[in-house]
């Protein structure tokens, strides 16, 4: 796990994305719980949630274009001062303030994903690009739970007001780590590929679209159906929904560690097609369980485990977005997969929101669990020769130098 962690430029803006992933998630938790606690609409707390997806779609293209504009560390540092400053309304505990700051929220978050991954290669070269995104899954994995944790407990025994005081801290901590300036590599890892391989002209990044199509969709249609499943066939409440949510963490963890360390040049399209394969499969054995049991720690168990192919899916996707996109377009190009996987996600939401009432709820979950699989048979057949390996990688950057 040392190898990217060498670079102090890399630990900064890992620390720091740690820290600005978790104040996302106190924020995405507790917001939608004090919408409903304050209406009891089930309606208002679903446009919470719309209001933190919809800017980041339509505002794609022009974060893409700014994270390949401009200073990519300079935009990190301004985008979290930013989501501090845009906050600040929520003080007045006005919940009618809640719509206009998640959008502002998303507005910005669409700028920090793109700008952080493009930044990426530059500080540690192609030999350490799966890595890297093994350890920034880690810290997602980390960032979920802790930041989920802490939005409903400080929500619950302090109110709204220390969750944004929370938030305000661990943004500005982000944004301070990353204020000295970076040293990067002369010309980032990621220009391996001819320029013309750029945006979906090349068949990587073609067979990648189809393949995050398929699992967004699949992650959409997980986000209904999921709290259908606990409180119907497992018989649970709140608190099981709760629990089965957060043990992913465990999984991404370890496996976060592992590509870190000893997968570190397992080929992205191997992690990506792998992970959407066995995540398809585990949760065909986890929907269809409660027909041989639904003791609690069974799921609890499963659940932990499902976060480990979550990780390789994310860390696959973005190496082979980096190996194949010329620096001057990673941002653009990193932009457009978010705003994909956002869209096709509230597709998902609302197949599974149109459907759940007509078709047999263990249908629907076998149909979620199947377009994994699918997802990730196109990806390992799709990309089996088609991305650059680190050896190709390496020999065509110029040895590095600091600016």
């Amino acid at each position: 796990m040392s190898g990217p962690l060498r670079n102090p430029a890399f630990a900064r803006l890992w620390v720091a994305g740690l820290f600005a992933e978790t104040a996302e998630w106190m924020l995405q938790v507790a917001l939608p719980v004090f919408v409903y606690q304050a209406t009891g609409s089930a309606a208002s707390t679903a446009l919470t949630m719309v209001a933190g997806v919809v800017p980041m779609v339509l505002l794609s293209p022009l974060s893409g274009f700014a994270a390949d504009r401009f200073d990519r560390r300079v935009l990190l540092v301004a985008v979290c001062f930013a989501q501090a400053v845009v906050s600040l309304p929520l003080l007045s505990g006005d919940g009618a303030l809640v719509y206009v700051v998640m959008a502002a929220q998303s507005a910005l978050a669409s700028l920090f994903e793109p700008t952080r991954n493009a930044l990426v290669p530059a500080l540690v070269g192609p030999e350490h690009v799966t890595a890297a995104n093994g350890l920034m899954g880690m810290n997602s994995s980390v960032a979920r739970l802790g930041g989920s944790a802490a939005g409903g407990a400080v929500l619950g025994f302090a109110g709204l007001g220390w969750v944004v005081a929370g938030y305000l801290v661990l943004l500005l901590l982000a944004g301070v780590l990353l204020l000295p300036r970076f040293a990067v590599l002369a010309r980032p890892a990621v220009e391996a590929r001819p320029a013309r391989f750029a945006a979906l002209r090349s068949p990587a990044l073609r067979v990648t679209a189809v393949t995050t199509l398929l699992m967004s969709v699949a992650q959409g249609m997980f986000l209904v159906l999921f709290v259908v499943f606990v409180t119907g066939p497992l018989g649970g409440g709140e608190a099981e929904v709760g629990l089965l949510r957060g043990v992913q963490a465990v999984g991404g963890f370890a496996a976060g560690v592992a590509i870190a360390t000893v997968a570190r040049r397992t080929g992205p399209g191997h992690l990506l097609g792998w992970g959407c394969v066995v995540l398809g499969v585990i949760s065909l054995a986890i929907w269809n369980g409660p027909a041989v049991t639904t003791v609690l720690a069974v799921y609890a168990g499963l659940f932990a485990v499902v976060g480990a192919p979550g990780v390789a899916i994310g860390s696959g996707q973005m190496s082979v977005l980096q190996r194949e996109v010329g620096a001057d377009r990673l941002g653009r190009v990193s932009s457009t997969f978010f705003a994909l996987m956002a869209a096709c996600q509230v597709l998902g939401i609302l197949v599974a929101g149109a459907l759940a009432d007509h078709v047999g709820l263990t249908h629907l979950l076998d149909a979620q669990a199947a377009l994994y699989v699918a997802a990730g048979i196109i990806a390992l057949l799709g990309l089996r020769r088609r991305v650059a390996t680190v050896e190709e990688c390496r020999a065509s950057t110029p040895p590095a130098t600091s600016t």
